[in-house]
């Protein structure tokens, strides 16, 4: 598995929803703090609060770190762990100013998954509120999205706008917007590559996604507030 590093100055954005939806070079981005008052209409007869996960979730992942084998050679991230695969890039998205890590990027499988862990209630979840407000940020810049029942429940089949360096819209990229709801943490995904332009192709990143360990801790933190994530131990003086 190899490791790398990115800063968030190098993501390139949509002009019109530069603080909303961010498209990266192969993943885009979205920032769910984002405005609780979206519009909720077409969430049919599920209630914003109601959890989403797939069913099997504790026995298949993604797993809180009380259900998973930690013995497992898992790479310490901090908010999650993530199991070390023969061809995976490992990347970290980190804001200029702060230094604070802010996103981990898994490239694998002609394929990009960019994950953020959450903090969450207890008994209610996220991820049905969230999911209108990425549709509603997305068809706002001019693209076009879908919801679909896959694999993990719900989830957002998006053509996401992408700009060139001058800021000038050229083309847009398919995307897939995953979200599973977990004891206390969201954990949120983004496809792009491969597994999003055909994702009857994705077992691969799919399982990826579901290898991952969520380490929510004991500290209290306000939903939605981005668990904290750190490169590393082994790389932080290397990199």
């Amino acid at each position: 598995m190899k490791f790398g590093r990115r800063k968030r100055d190098e993501v390139e954005v949509a002009e019109a929803v530069a603080d909303e939806v961010e498209v990266a070079d192969t993943t885009p981005e979205v920032d769910i703090a984002t405005d609780a008052d979206a519009d909720l209409d077409e969430m049919d007869a599920v209630a914003p609060t109601d959890k989403s996960a797939p069913e099997d979730r504790a026995e298949n992942g993604p797993h809180d770190e009380t259900e998973a084998n930690l013995v497992r050679p898992y790479v310490d991230l901090g908010g999650v762990k993530v199991l070390p695969r023969e061809g995976l890039h490992l990347r970290l998205e980190v804001e200029e100013g702060s230094q604070r890590v802010v996103a981990v990027g898994l490239d694998y499988d002609e394929s990009t998954l960019q994950v953020q862990p959450f903090a969450a209630p207890r008994s209610t979840g996220l991820w049905h509120e969230i999911r209108a407000q990425i549709a509603e940020q997305i068809e706002r810049q001019g693209g076009e999205v879908s919801e679909v029942d896959g694999p993990f429940g719900p989830e957002l089949r998006a053509l996401v706008p992408v700009a060139n360096e001058n800021g000038v819209t050229e083309g847009a990229r398919p995307a897939r917007f995953i979200g599973v709801d977990g004891p206390r943490w969201f954990l949120r995904g983004v496809i792009a590559g491969k597994a999003a332009e055909t994702p009857d192709d994705a077992a691969d990143i799919e399982d990826l996604f579901r290898s991952v360990v969520v380490v929510r801790g004991a500290t209290p933190m306000p939903p939605r507030d981005l668990i904290p994530l750190h490169m590393p131990k082994s790389t932080q003086s290397a990199i």
